[in-house]
């Protein structure tokens, strides 16, 4: 049951962080795509914008897609962890913890699925396990 487990926790978690690159870099899903996020980050002092929101994009897709084929598990971790810490540092630290004040609870618990995974493994029905 916990490979079963963890292979829900990682596809869940992995296509929700597909689809938010998926807005950052194309726009898809609502999103404003990589001019209107890179506009957004300028406006927060996070310059070249465009260039952070690429990065963040790519992290948070190729994050997003490792983490939930369970692909060098413990990259994708970092990569989806390292986005969060940022959107806590950078947009929801300052409401606070709770997410009904724009706070940063949502970005945390992800930030620790991430990093909890990376740390005990994808389970049996990774590619990880198979290839590796």
């Amino acid at each position: 049951m916990i490979n079963a487990g963890l292979l829900l926790i990682r596809l869940v978690i992995g296509v929700l962080f597909i689809g938010h690159g998926a807005q950052k870099l194309f726009g898809w899903f609502g999103g404003h795509g990589l001019k209107g996020t890179g506009g957004w980050f300028d406006s927060m002092g996070m310059k070249p914008g465009v260039t952070l929101a690429l990065l963040a994009g790519l992290s948070e897709l190729i994050g997003g897609f490792l983490f939930a084929v369970g692909l060098l598990t413990p990259l994708a971790g970092v990569l989806i962890a390292a986005t969060m810490l940022m959107a806590i540092v950078k947009v929801h630290g300052q409401n606070g913890l709770w997410v009904t004040s724009n706070g940063y609870e949502y970005n945390l618990t992800l930030l620790a699925v991430a990093i909890g995974v990376a740390l005990i493994g994808p389970g049996q029905y990774a590619l990880d396990a198979v290839l590796f």
